[in-house]
């Protein structure tokens, strides 16, 4: 009986760990979607950080071409601008949440899918998320 009791004690610590293990590595992970990332073309860079319970990313760098295109579309000062809104993590490694795209002046629903530590996917929907276009960004 005592034996008994040990043996349940170690399978509840041992269940204890695995929980933690478990969380502690969505939490790793999540924090490496937080920093700087820059578009696939180079002129667009946006800071990732948690807004709440969220994550959101203001613009923090961009060329001249992009902020051109961003003033045509209706975004005068796209410098300082929130890009990405109100993502909520859905799974480790995967965020929805909406896409301001400035050139376009309008917010679309978006997914981001940490492919590694260096590299995240951005897809922006219409139509309900029937139709996607996707953009592969790096880590800065």
């Amino acid at each position: 009986m005592h034996l008994g009791r040990l043996r349940a004690r170690g399978l509840a610590w041992g269940a204890m760990g695995f929980i933690a293990t478990g969380l502690g590595a969505q939490v790793a992970r999540a924090e490496t979607i937080h920093g700087t990332w820059e578009n696939p073309t180079g002129d667009v860079r946006v800071v990732t950080q948690p807004c709440g319970e969220n994550l959101c990313g203001k613009v923090s760098w961009a060329s001249d071409l992009a902020k051109k295109d961003a003033a045509a579309g209706g975004t005068p000062n796209l410098v300082g601008t929130s890009l990405l809104r109100d993502y909520r993590l859905t799974k480790p490694g995967h965020w929805k949440g909406n896409v301001f795209v400035p050139d376009l002046g309008g917010t679309y629903y978006s997914t981001i899918k940490l492919l590694d530590a260096g590299r995240i996917k951005i897809s922006g929907c219409i139509l309900g998320g029937l139709l996607c276009k996707s953009q592969i960004w790096k880590k800065v």
